[in-house]
């Protein structure tokens, strides 16, 4: 799933150098116009400005069409491209970091697993970027830019209650919560169905939403007793404040609960705190980051990393600029750049101290380097789209037995995902 406003990083091994390499005998590179999707928000117009004018200045003979695409509508227009349908063909299209499967199972995107290995560092990829951007272990998508979940709190409610430091274990950020939840303030504002935070709980534990088995069938997973545990530290998290059960992060906006004061922590992006500035300037310099502990002293727990990736058509007409247009948006230089222009994480683990300046962003890094996707089947688009990890979810805080809900809702995704077994 995609969440804008999030955040991006560089490669820092020396990727292709600009007019080297990626010519691989299809006709060359040179006289080509390569078309781009990129999506609305994900780089400001000066940068893409810049972008353009260095690539087409250091590539003779290739320019760059970026097009803006919005999201609403993207999958379907997306495929139809893929297809050959209609007039419209992208050559490069950015693409939500969850979504590569679904268009790959299909068999219209280029295969990049040569290029990934040889020249782009695969290895020092973000996970929760590099995995859903692979489908049988060929790799599709590209990682771009990413973005996860990290804790932001108020320094002067911490300060009040005699808290000097973020915590370092999830037995200390329970303890904590349960110190600032005093004098009608909430130690955090937790909703029922975040189901992306209670994923990186599961995750820290060892467990899965889904599992793969014998034959390509993808199986639900929220029963396993690792999983079973993450729910369970969930459920002690949220009771320590007043979030509803039956309801997500949006409803109401947590950006909104969070700037009406009283609430010492919410889980979010970096980049909601503009947001509640913007509701309460007040909190100006009352706003710290810290990424979601992990069991462990000094190690950050797991997280969902959303993002994007950049995949290349398969009908592309301009085979070799297309990859060359991957490879400088995605090389050291350039998503550097787009990291700290946007305010992103970083592509690579090795690139993290690209963005240590800032705090919040650099939060995210720490804890992008243990970051996770969902499940990389095409199926688990039907699973977000009926959600029956949301009702698991609320059933469980509402006071139903943990393991009779989770084996219920783990036959569901089970159900869903089905149809999609390879």
């Amino acid at each position: 799933m995609r969440r804008r406003s999030l955040l991006a990083l560089v490669p820092a091994t020396a990727l292709l150098l600009p007019g080297c390499g990626l010519v691989s005998g299809d006709g060359g590179s040179g006289g080509r116009t390569v078309t781009v999707w990129l999506m609305k928000g994900s780089a400001s117009q000066e940068f893409l400005d810049r972008f353009t004018e260095d690539f087409e200045g250091t590539h003779p003979g290739i320019s760059v069409d970026l097009r803006i695409q919005e999201w609403t509508g993207i999958v379907d227009k997306v495929r139809r491209a893929l297809a050959g349908e209609g007039e419209d063909r992208p050559d490069v299209i950015e693409v939500g970091n969850t979504q590569v499967p679904g268009y790959a199972e299909g068999g219209g995107l280029l295969d990049l697993t040569l290029e990934s290995m040889r020249d782009w560092g695969i290895r020092d990829w973000l996970p929760g970027l590099a995995e859903p951007g692979r489908w049988q272990s060929r790799q599709y998508g590209i990682p771009w830019y990413a973005a996860n979940r990290v804790v932001l709190y108020r320094k002067d409610l911490f300060d009040r209650a005699g808290i000097t430091r973020p915590p370092r274990t999830r037995d200390e950020w329970l303890e904590i919560t349960e110190r600032l939840g005093t004098g009608g303030d909430q130690g955090i504002y937790l909703a029922g169905q975040d189901w992306y935070t209670l994923a990186g709980f599961i995750w820290e534990e060892g467990g899965e939403l889904a599992a793969q088995r014998g034959g390509g069938t993808w199986q639900g997973a929220l029963d396993s007793p690792a999983a079973l545990r993450g729910m369970d530290f969930y459920r002690r998290l949220q009771a320590l404040g007043d979030g509803p059960a039956g309801a997500d992060e949006e409803h109401p906006p947590q950006a909104g609960v969070f700037a009406d004061g009283g609430v010492a922590q919410i889980v979010a992006v970096p980049g909601l705190a503009g947001t509640v500035l913007r509701e309460n300037p007040a909190l100006q310099d009352k706003i710290g980051f810290f990424p979601v502990p992990g069991r462990r002293a000094g190690v950050p727990g797991a997280v969902f990393t959303g993002g994007s990736d950049l995949v290349v058509a398969k009908n592309t007409g301009a085979r070799d600029a297309a990859v060359a247009v991957v490879d400088a948006l995605a090389g050291a230089e350039w998503n550097t750049e787009l990291a700290r222009t946007m305010n992103y994480v970083p592509n690579r683990k090795s690139l993290a101290d690209a963005v240590a300046g800032e705090e919040g962003v650099a939060a995210m890094a720490a804890g992008a380097a243990r970051g996770r996707a969902t499940p990389t089947t095409p199926g688990w688009s039907a699973v977000e789209a009926d959600n029956p990890i949301k009702e698991y979810m609320t059933n469980v805080l509402g006071g139903a037995d943990p393991a009779t809900e989770a084996r219920r809702a783990t036959e569901r995704v089970t159900a869903l995902l089905e149809p999609y077994a390879s």
